[in-house]
């Protein structure tokens, strides 16, 4: 059993990239995939963790449980990725991209150019909030989350911190949502341009969650066209709130348009109540196989 879609701490997740490795054994994943929004940053302690754990520098958790098809705990594949923030027709839409070579430099400049408009959004979001009257500065955001990527869940999660709203859905409803006094809108890349840079780390770029946009069929099939002739490999069939009818559609649109299926629980720790690693709202499996036939359809 895999997961090629999840998140830790360096962007809206509650574990570490080290505590996810360890969730991993404790699901009995063979392999998962830290694709965290907009940032690398939690890949090299994943990879090195994972690593320290085999060759017996630090210890098997002992809550740790046997992979699929052995009988003793195995130390998962940590596969390097990325979720990336895209556009496309008014909307939202996300592009994952697996086993990335995170340390190219020609990839390591675009998304710094990327992040660096994120980290100006969220500046003037901090001056329209402090213009309503509420106690924050960027260097105070920075100072609460250290070493992630700010997203509107941590401005949320400041704004419950400091007494200004009681939830998280308080938060978006009043400050956060487009429309709200303190929503600035971001500068996005569009898909094409994510499964650009997907493979110019020599990744596998894969379309994430594509019911979840709720575009008209031939809207998305329309997307899915731009990407493919840009490049894009998977598409994200297997999801932790996909019916059987959603799966079934989405893979006959990977038929139709020579795409290999991808699956993830899209995992956020405690931002994302009920749902776990491997195994989503307790319905989802995604077999090793789909890894595999990933791989494959993109010549590794």
């Amino acid at each position: 059993m895999i997961d090629l879609h999840n998140h830790s701490t360096k962007s809206d997740g509650t574990l570490t990239p080290s505590e996810l490795v360890v969730h991993a054994m404790e699901k009995g994943l063979s392999t998962f995939a830290l694709t965290d929004h907009d940032t690398i940053d939690g890949i090299d302690e994943a990879t090195s963790y994972a690593a320290s754990i085999k060759s017996g520098t630090v210890s098997f958790p002992k809550t740790a449980i046997a992979a699929e098809g052995s009988d003793s705990p195995v130390v998962p594949e940590v596969i390097p990725g990325i979720e990336f923030s895209t556009e496309w027709g008014g909307r939202d839409v996300h592009v994952v991209a697996l086993s990335i070579n995170h340390k190219k430099p020609s990839f390591i400049s675009k998304l710094t150019d990327f992040i660096d408009s994120r980290d100006g959004r969220n500046e003037k979001m901090c001056q329209k909030l402090a213009s309503l009257g509420i106690g924050i500065t960027y260097a105070r955001m920075l100072e609460m989350f250290p070493d992630c990527v700010l997203t509107r869940a941590h401005f949320a999660k400041y704004l419950i911190e400091y007494g200004y709203v009681k939830t998280t859905k308080e938060a978006f409803d009043r400050y956060l949502s487009p429309g709200c006094p303190g929503y600035v809108p971001r500068e996005k890349i569009t898909p094409v341009q994510a499964v650009e840079m997907a493979l110019s780390a020599d990744g596998i770029p894969v379309l994430a969650h594509p019911v979840s946009y709720e575009f008209e069929n031939d809207e998305l099939e329309r997307l899915i066209c731009e990407m493919k002739e840009a490049g894009l490999i998977g598409i994200e069939a297997l999801y932790c709130t996909h019916t059987l009818s959603d799966e079934r559609y989405i893979r006959s649109l990977a038929s139709k348009h020579g795409l290999a299926i991808s699956g993830g629980s899209d995992f956020h720790g405690e931002n994302k109540p009920g749902l776990d690693m491997g195994t989503g709202y307790g319905s989802l499996y995604i077999p090793d196989n789909v890894w595999t036939d990933l791989k494959k359809a993109a010549g590794k």
